[in-house]
């Protein structure tokens, strides 16, 4: 993770894993940008997030874009990023018993289109990013775990299902207004 925070994300989620690599490598050299995931994920793509300055963010997918061709599945670029993101994508959010509400679970088609849902959910509501996961174990899916007041869930998986389902990628959208201790025992 970057020492600062970057303000905007740009994703390329590609078909093919060497296109990927060649992608990667143009997107870092047209700007200077984080790396904030690059790996193959499941069903044989390639997955590409990059983080820092809007204009940075931007030269950088566009460049990807540009050499992708028809490789390119899905992508984004959201120029203000909502900062719970970032935690939650690291997989670093930790929750004390006492912060636990309902749980909102958004599962979309692909590990780009959770990152827009997530972001469209943080800045929906007062909930709090768990986790998102983007496409490894998941069949190339990507699932955004949220909490809080169970009227704030709902208006983050609403706002999040809506930017998915926009991008014709929604999957599930579930609001569990009291879940069990159990449900929550492999985040806290």
């Amino acid at each position: 993770m970057p020492n600062h925070s970057p303000r905007a994300i740009g994703a390329i989620e590609l078909s093919s894993i060497g296109i990927g690599y060649k992608i990667e490598d143009e997107m870092l050299k047209a700007g200077s940008v984080d790396l904030l995931i690059a790996r193959t994920i499941c069903s044989g793509k390639y997955l590409i997030v990059i983080g820092g300055s809007v204009s940075d963010v931007q030269a950088s997918v566009q460049a990807g874009l540009s050499q992708a061709g028809e490789a390119i599945i899905d992508h984004l670029l959201i120029p203000n990023v909502h900062e719970s993101v970032f935690p939650a994508l690291g997989q670093s959010v930790v929750l004390d018993g006492q912060e636990t509400g309902a749980l909102g679970v958004i599962e979309t088609f692909s590990g780009t289109s959770v990152l827009a849902a997530a972001d469209a959910a943080a800045k929906a509501a007062r909930i709090t990013l768990l986790r998102i996961h983007v496409a490894m174990a998941l069949g190339g899916k990507g699932l955004c775990l949220m909490t809080g007041s169970v009227a704030n869930v709902r208006a983050g998986v609403q706002a999040a299902a809506e930017v998915a389902r926009e991008r014709g990628l929604l999957v599930s959208e579930v609001v569990i207004s009291g879940p069990s201790k159990e449900l929550f025992a492999e985040y806290l």
